[in-house]
């Protein structure tokens, strides 16, 4: 979540605004000729738009460095020269990768005259991985990674081992100051590549976490069966951490881990495990269904995280759905009047790892969020309806079990169609479509408006009259709703909790979203600041991650922030968000009255409008999701069925917990 907080001023009993004028000065290019034409040479480009490259340069854009390197060393273990990565976090910040692969090449490049190693690090689109036959198959940015962390670098060394030596060179912000030399003798091989991230491209952070590189690293394990890899932070000397990551059983283990983390019960012993080579492809795939009704679907191409999917996944998806009618027609599962399982049906408690593998990958994007090979799509597909259609085939128990899950949901999702009928009939019939309880504005440009989602009817009494009628509609709820990751569809349409927030917003839920229908472009959860409060928050945030996910991907969620207390001396009032701000306030003026607001509820009309609705002092987070497979595996922990892994996760976070009153 990014804090989009205001200063916070103390609110006197009259305000006056100043209304201000600003102006602009138009600047006028009196000349565009060949001279205006700008020309960036070597790495300067990179630093010059480094989000074109990594994509940002927050935190995401800060660890994507690492990954890039160690993309590196993954390749040489693809190629069959790597077996072991180390990659560190030094103290200062300092990242360090070190891999026993054949070592970054040192003679001499002929078309530029210089060391590869030295070219690879300097030259963009420079690198083993564009024909040739250093590499079949390889991840990473296409041969700029090197030279694009080299050059968002304050510094970069590099050793390699090779031919009996170990060569080093130093760069600075991208640019060489020693030539290659030679600093020892070895019998090893391999490349060691330490760097530190420049401050002044990285002017957010350049603090790594260590649970962001252990999530990729771990997944680069499970994705390379039998390479090991290693992760050791050194920054705190009393407390130094270290991970080991080697999975003999591959993506398999993947899969295991997935549900195991989840505390989710699977209904069949272990993962299915299907593979082919074809030429110079390769497509692997392991599934396992479980008790939940969420499907989990991690793709990858050559190592490559592929989030928006592509053409394996269209491939896996049309045979799984192809098996299971063909299956249950064959053996009379489906009887003849029966309507075909539909996708979702044959997905729902699925976890499935779908890596594949081929020379020529083709990702659309820089950031390669999706394949785009069509000659992947067959492959993956008649392996896995052949192998699929023959493990059922072989373990009928297995099948039937997981047909059943498959007829629960089609039932589901038919009366979940029945449900959404009717109240479409409702709508129609009582003309009004849009909820009772909802005070709405009056601009219905939905760039400009926002609605409150108001815990308790007195709360929303007070925002009602307390708001800014123009942009701010108001929907109050009362007690606690539907906790969806213990239903399924059909038990959301028509819950009387939940509908009259879908109804208000406007873009429907599940299949039927459509973001372009949205009424309102901030979605504010204003709930009290204690644990029935943060409660309510979970439970809303859970229904818009699992059935309204655009409305979080985009942006559009937003936490209020009510002030904890009231602090008065005279005719003065400040307002403290937390216990160490109105200790604060209390040393800067020695003594005043102290309200502790229990609820929103207590607040007054104005009170309310100045503390946490007031657009020019409010305190808001915004609700962002960085990792898509980390947040579905938080919301099955804390709201699912199983307690055991609640407990865990509540026992290892508690610190984290600011504000309630526990």
């Amino acid at each position: 979540m990014e804090n989009n907080e205001n200063k916070i001023q103390p609110v006197a009993e009259d305000v006056v605004t100043e209304d201000r004028e600003e102006t602009m000065d138009t600047v006028v290019t009196e000349k565009y000729d060949a001279n205006q034409i700008q020309v960036l040479e070597g790495l300067e480009a990179v630093r010059k738009r480094p989000g074109m490259y990594i994509g940002s340069t927050g935190p995401r854009g800060l660890h994507h460095l690492v990954y890039e390197i160690v993309d590196n060393s993954i390749d040489e273990a693809l190629a069959g020269y790597c077996t072991h990565i180390e990659a560190e976090i030094l103290p200062g910040d300092i990242i360090s990768v070190r891999d026993n692969g054949r070592g970054i090449p040192t003679d001499i490049n002929k078309s530029q005259g210089l060391p590869a190693v030295t070219v690879v690090l300097t030259v963009l689109h420079a690198g083993g991985k564009f024909g040739g036959s250093g590499y079949k198959v390889s991840g990473g940015l296409h041969g700029v990674g090197s030279s694009v962390v080299n050059a968002l670098s304050e510094w970069l060394e590099v050793e390699v081992s090779q031919n009996g030596h170990v060569y080093y060179q130093r760069f600075e912000r991208g640019k060489p100051t020693c030539d290659l030399k030679i600093i020892g003798d070895t019998d090893e091989t391999g490349t060691l590549i330490r760097f530190k991230a420049d401050p002044e491209i990285f002017t957010e952070t350049t603090v790594y976490e260590f649970e962001t590189l252990q999530r990729r690293l771990r997944e680069q394990a499970f994705l390379n069966a039998g390479l090991k890899i290693t992760l050791t932070d050194y920054r705190d000397d009393e407390n130094v951490i270290e991970e080991v990551y080697c999975y003999e059983g591959g993506i398999s283990s993947f899969v295991n881990f997935i549900n195991e983390s989840r505390g989710l019960v699977p209904l069949h012993e272990k993962p299915m495990h299907f593979s082919v080579v074809k030429d110079d492809k390769s497509a692997e795939v392991a599934m396992l269904y479980n008790d939940s009704y969420n499907e989990i679907m991690l793709s990858f191409a050559n190592n490559v995280r592929t989030a928006d999917g592509g053409t394996h996944e269209t491939g896996f998806k049309n045979a799984l759905t192809r098996v299971f009618n063909d299956y249950g027609r064959k053996f009379g599962i489906l009887k003849e009047k029966d309507s075909n399982l539909s996708g979702d049906d044959v997905r729902e408690g699925l976890i499935v790892v779908i890596s594949v593998k081929l020379t020529e990958a083709q990702f659309e994007g820089q950031t390669k969020g999706k394949l785009g090979n069509t000659e992947i799509t067959p492959l993956v597909s008649q392996m896995v309806y052949n192998r699929l259609m023959t493990y059922f085939e072989e373990n009928p128990s297995v099948a039937r079990a997981i047909f059943n899950k498959a007829l629960e949901a089609s039932r589901a999702r038919e009366a979940a169609r029945k449900a959404r009928e009717n109240a479409r009939r409702k709508s129609a019939l009582e003309g009004n479509s849009l909820p009772g309880k909802l005070a709405d504005c009056t601009d219905k440009n939905p760039e400009n408006t926002e609605l409150f989602i108001v815990e308790g009817d007195s709360a929303g009494g007070s925002a009602k009259e307390g708001r800014d009628r123009t942009i701010q509609a108001i929907l109050p709820l009362w007690g606690k709703m539907l906790n969806v990751e213990k239903a399924r569809l059909d038990k959301v349409i028509g819950n009387d909790k939940l509908m009259p927030v879908v109804t208000a917003l406007g873009t429907g839920i599940d299949e039927e979203f459509d973001l372009s229908k949205l009424r309102y472009h901030k979605i504010v959860i204003m709930a009290d600041a204690d644990v029935d409060g943060a409660h309510i928050r979970t439970l809303l945030l859970t229904f818009f991650f699992r059935y309204m996910r655009p409305l979080v991907d985009h942006g559009y969620i937003y936490l209020a922030q009510p002030p904890l207390y009231r602090l008065t001396k005279g005719k003065k009032h400040y307002y403290a968000y937390s216990d160490e701000q109105r200790d604060d306030y209390m040393r800067e003026l020695g003594s005043a009255d102290i309200q502790r607001y229990k609820g929103l509820g207590e607040m007054d009309p104005e009170q309310l409008w100045e503390t946490t609705m007031d657009p020019s002092v409010r305190i808001m987070k915004r609700v962002t999701l960085e990792d898509a497979q980390e947040a579905d595996k938080i919301f099955t922990i804390l709201m699912g069925d199983k307690v055991e892994p609640r407990r865990e996760f509540i026992e290892q976070n508690a610190r984290f917990v600011e504000n309630l009153d526990i």
